[in-house]
């Protein structure tokens, strides 16, 4: 260790108390934290990109300082998506500490890993008054049946008026209208639970569709329902 010569001069003084770090709470205890070993919890984090253009949905499940769970959902950008399928391969046994200082591909994904950092050693986890926290897997708890995001996609014209695209419950077919042609509801599809039923359960396409359809709102009393891509 190097000193200046005026720090050199100077006469020892004694140091009084010493504090430590404030605890925090990860998964049910009050934890002292002084090393990336010492963090442990399931949090979310969001980042965007310097254009803007997209964004990102990062949840990570920590133990011991460890990433052993990585869900990483991204939005507007094509390109983040690609750069998702990096990262989630990229974050799995990386430190806490190692992932922030890792290049995720994208600027999203990076953003949304400081971000989610800061809460993590902060003690603002999801988990943080939760004993034990959440068993690896839990982050998949957040997509649901199907095991699909919750997307939301709206649009609208100051001439035309708005369409709903997608809603939480699914992909939306039909808008229903009043007599006044205001929304009073839509029809959508359970996307990830249809392809589910196809694909793992061998259930007929056209009885999937059925199945996996379904009506929110007053869209049975609707005077008119049409089709919020084409009509």
């Amino acid at each position: 260790m190097q000193y200046t010569h005026e720090v050199d001069k100077m006469v020892c003084v004694a140091k009084g108390p010493h504090h430590g770090p404030a605890p925090i709470p990860e998964e049910g205890k009050w934890v002292k934290a002084k090393e990336i070993g010492d963090i442990s919890g399931l949090t979310h984090g969001v980042g965007w990109c310097a254009p803007q253009q997209g964004a990102c949905k990062l949840t990570l499940n920590i133990k011991n300082g460890i990433i052993e769970e990585a869900l990483v959902e991204t939005l507007g950008c094509s390109g983040m998506t690609h750069s998702a399928a990096m990262a989630a391969e990229i974050l799995p046994g990386k430190t806490i500490l190692e992932a922030l200082n890792t290049d995720l591909v994208c600027d999203a994904i990076n953003t949304a890993m400081r971000e989610l950092f800061l809460q993590i050693v902060y003690g603002r986890s999801q988990s943080a008054f939760s004993e034990d926290g959440l068993a690896i897997g839990a982050g998949l708890e957040d997509l649901g049946k199907g095991l699909r995001s919750q997307v939301g996609t709206m649009y609208s014209t100051k001439v035309k008026g708005v369409r709903y695209l997608e809603m939480a419950e699914g992909y939306v077919t039909r808008i229903g209208l009043d007599e006044d042609n205001e929304v009073i509801g839509y029809e959508f599809i359970r996307v990830g639970q249809m392809l589910e039923q196809i694909t793992v359960k061998g259930v007929d396409p056209a009885e999937a569709l059925k199945k996996c359809t379904g009506t929110y709102g007053r869209f049975a009393e609707a005077v008119k329902k049409i089709n919020p891509r084409v009509e």
